[in-house]
């Protein structure tokens, strides 16, 4: 028999990031949070949860987070249907649904259907960032239920929508422009002029790149880990760097930025990803998430 006290209590660490939060939580103390989970490891064989600050789920751990995951969805449409299953009294448990994104999306569109979403549903969101292309591994590893991912291909036991594709446009300041390509754009001015890339996943100012000149360049750059910071950057000449054209379409008009090579977008096709055994259970959030995508992005 599963012993769901103690796999509420390991996901609540997890959730939480420490045993103190997940006891408060719980209504009961540290220490019988950390023996309920003690005495889970030991039954299982294996550490489901790396002690530290935060506390962080090993893979087994997260596995074991996923299931409560869809538990807790399954009891919330029960007691929905079903009122007096549910402790007389006790306050409603909210379902924490683990999501990701990339981080152009959250800064531009993704924010907005969640919020839709969240504001006719009981549930709340734990909403992860990283690139386009690797959202998927989050999928893969059932750390999230579902993903915006620039991968066209299913994830096994997962169904996918396409959403649209979003536009980048590779900007500059018009003195960086004036400073470092007063002779054109060339490789031998690019690999001079100082770029802006989010972190060392992002591939997209060097996908840019090989595709208007046609050749892998080194460029010294900036790292800058934030959408809205991408675009201030761009703006105060720090350096050049692909943004959303949501993001830079005004700064565009009114000269405040110049395309570093007119008329060459970078379009990036998104899809949604969910998994099928929450697919129905997240239906709300799936129509929200395609809805606005398809309202906001390229078609």
């Amino acid at each position: 028999m599963l012993d769901y006290p103690a796999m509420r209590a390991a996901a609540l660490v997890v959730q939480t990031g420490s045993f103190e939060k997940a006891a408060q939580a719980l209504h009961i103390t540290p220490s019988a949070v950390s023996q309920r989970i003690k005495q889970l490891e030991e039954r299982l064989g294996v550490v489901l949860i790396v002690r530290g600050n935060p506390c962080v789920a090993t893979e087994k751990g997260e596995w074991l987070c996923r299931h409560m995951d869809h538990v807790g969805m399954l009891e919330s449409e029960l007691f929905r249907q079903l009122p007096a299953l549910a402790e007389a009294g006790a306050a409603p448990e909210r379902v924490t649904l683990n999501i990701a994104t990339n981080a152009d999306s959250l800064g531009t569109w993704f924010l907005d259907a969640v919020s839709k979403f969240t504001g006719s549903s009981d549930y709340l969101v734990n909403i992860a960032v990283d690139d386009q292309d690797h959202t998927v591994e989050w999928l893969r590893a059932g750390r999230v239920l579902a993903a915006v991912t620039a991968h066209d291909k299913p994830v096994q036991g997962c169904r996918v929508t396409p959403l649209g594709v979003l536009r980048y446009h590779a900007t500059a300041s018009p003195d960086f422009m004036t400073r470092h390509f007063a002779d054109g754009v060339t490789s031998a001015t690019l690999a001079c002029a100082p770029g802006l890339t989010f972190n060392q996943k992002d591939r997209l100012q060097a996908s840019w790149v090989r595709e208007v000149l046609g050749e892998e360049i080194a460029y010294p750059t900036h790292w800058l880990p934030s959408t809205d910071g991408f675009v201030k950057a761009s703006l105060a000449g720090m350096g050049w760097g692909l943004n959303p054209v949501q993001l830079v379409a005004e700064h565009l008009r009114e000269g405040r930025l110049i395309e570093v090579v007119p008329g060459t977008p970078l379009d990036i096709p998104l899809y949604w990803q969910v998994n099928r055994l929450a697919a129905e259970r997240l239906a709300g959030l799936t129509e929200e998430v395609v809805g606005t995508a398809r309202a906001t992005l390229l078609v």
